[in-house]
């Protein structure tokens, strides 16, 4: 779709959580290319001041910004006090990295609610409180971005993949709910991407850099492509496509597809 036809869709104000750096930048970036206005999110105030006045700059677009720590119990809230009347039409949820980088026991137990919390508790009552509205108006996105790890329990990762599975079965439900109204959910399971995160977490292990690193404006520039098309888009992977899982994301959308028919003709039977 073209600039005017993406704004009449997703606009006029997009809420990207996790916006300073990496994906999350260049999703702003784009956004704002493309003539939406922006709430930028992240922990750090600085990074996202520089970024909302760059795109202020260079797009014209009006973008606000909000320091929320989005594992805390009341970050839901505080994304919604910070949109206050403005019409959120996408939310893109960018944020949920594992800072943690050990084996489940090995942890206090206390990093394990944190890192629930963010990617679990705070992605559920965010999408509940930016979908409603979105329903009623007809017309919305909301994007979670998401990992390979969502497809199998990893060691070392354990809690964060469990996590990413969470938060994919919840896209695949809502996009099947949301479809009838004119909403659009998306389920993005990315792969490595070169983000300072991503680089300063393998320095931390000394690790080297690997190769083949997805470029970040790349792969927003995939996501933004593919939300109308829903429930789930794999990176480096085509719609037909089985790499990551055992089902790719044209089978799992017709899977639903059925399951919700069934569904329906039960209801209606009832």
């Amino acid at each position: 779709m073209d600039k005017a036809q993406f704004a009449r869709r997703y606009g006029p104000w997009a809420l990207i959580a996790g916006a300073s750096e990496g994906t999350g930048a260049s999703f702003a970036r784009q956004l704002a290319e493309m003539g939406l206005n922006l709430i930028l999110v992240a922990r750090r105030q600085g990074p996202l001041d520089r970024l909302a006045s760059e795109l202020r700059g260079a797009h014209g677009v009006e973008c606000g910004t909000a320091s929320i720590d989005l594992s805390a119990e009341n970050a839901a809230q505080q994304l919604l006090q910070v949109a206050g009347d403005r019409e959120v039409g996408l939310l893109i949820f960018n944020a949920g990295a594992d800072p943690n980088g050990s084996m489940f026991l090995d942890n206090a137990v206390a990093n394990w609610d944190a890192l629930a919390m963010r990617n679990v508790m705070t992605v559920m009552r965010a999408l509940h409180a930016f979908g409603a509205p979105m329903r009623t108006r007809k017309r919305g996105g909301l994007m979670v971005v998401g990992s390979g790890a969502c497809y199998g329990g990893l060691p070392g990762i354990g809690v964060y993949a469990a996590t990413k599975a969470f938060d994919l079965v919840l896209c695949e439900a809502l996009w099947s709910e949301l479809e009838p109204h004119g909403v659009d959910v998306l389920s993005f399971v990315i792969g490595r991407t070169d983000t300072p995160a991503h680089r300063e977490l393998m320095e931390a292990r000394d690790m080297p850099i690997p190769e083949g690193l997805a470029d970040p404006d790349d792969v927003a520039r995939l996501g933004l492509e593919r939300l109308p098309f829903g429930p789930i888009c794999n990176w480096g992977e085509g719609d037909e496509e089985a790499i990551m899982s055992a089902s790719s994301a044209a089978q799992r959308r017709e899977r639903i597809r059925q399951i919700a028919a069934v569904s329906a003709a039960y209801a209606k039977k009832g």
